[in-house]
């Protein structure tokens, strides 16, 4: 190996040294220009990506009065443009309408389901601003004590609840789901209903309470033992 403090061959200079103030920029002063360089780019860039947007309609602010059906009976209310439709229906009409539950608050559950034109809906992710016009069903509106609808009959032959959170809106769901596929078959109707969930395990009683309603809703009837008899 080589060694630095060896003497020079004669007629040998040593080497310039390399002094440690380079004259070139230094490696601190290089990053910190690359990112200011970097940085003024993206700031351009973005403003003219701002610049190119369409011009961004009116805020809503305060309250605002919109008209709605609820279940056949026409509502005017006043709600803010955060007010979902589970708080309107809890909080904002009276009577109050506590069918639909508020559970997850995220759209997870379904205990807050409702039907929209006919559509099933989590009542906590639609926002009541967007209803006017529109028709609202909650399970409030299905049937009376004198007088179930068939799928909450079916629920009550069946024992299909528990704790009971969850079936207002497995009622409501089971409804949509019947409604639009009336010849839905088990799998069918397990897969319409999967939104929905119950965590007390009460599954296979709710598929038979649907299963049972959808005879009935085709012109079946419930005997004394929860059975269907087929009227057709």
């Amino acid at each position: 190996m080589d060694n630095p403090s060896a003497p020079l061959p004669s007629g040998q200079s040593p080497p310039d040294r390399i002094s440690s103030e380079s004259s070139g920029p230094s490696r601190r002063a290089f990053l910190g220009g690359s990112s200011a360089a970097l940085a003024s780019t993206t700031l351009a860039s973005s403003a003219g990506v701002a610049r190119a947007r369409p011009q961004d309609g009116p805020r809503l602010t305060g309250l605002s009065k919109l008209t709605l059906t609820i279940n056949g009976e026409k509502r005017s209310v006043e709600v803010e443009p955060r007010t979902t439709l589970l708080s309107l229906l809890r909080h904002r009409i009276d009577p109050p309408l506590t069918g639909a539950k508020e559970v997850c608050d995220r759209g997870n559950c379904g205990a807050c389901s409702v039907m929209i034109d006919d559509q099933p809906a989590y009542a906590c992710m639609t926002l009541a601003v967007d209803l006017a016009g529109r028709e609202v069903r909650t399970v409030e509106g299905l049937g009376t004590l004198d007088d179930l609808h068939p799928v909450q009959a079916a629920f009550c032959e069946h024992d299909a609840s528990m704790c009971g959170f969850c079936t207002p809106g497995f009622v409501v769901s089971t409804v949509a789901c019947l409604e639009q596929e009336p010849e839905a078959d088990p799998s069918r109707i397990r897969e319409l209903l999967s939104g929905n969930l119950c965590r007390c395990g009460t599954y296979p009683h709710v598929f038979a309470a649907a299963e049972t309603a959808q005879g009935m809703m085709a012109g079946g009837t419930l005997d004394a033992a929860g059975s269907r008899e087929d009227k057709r």
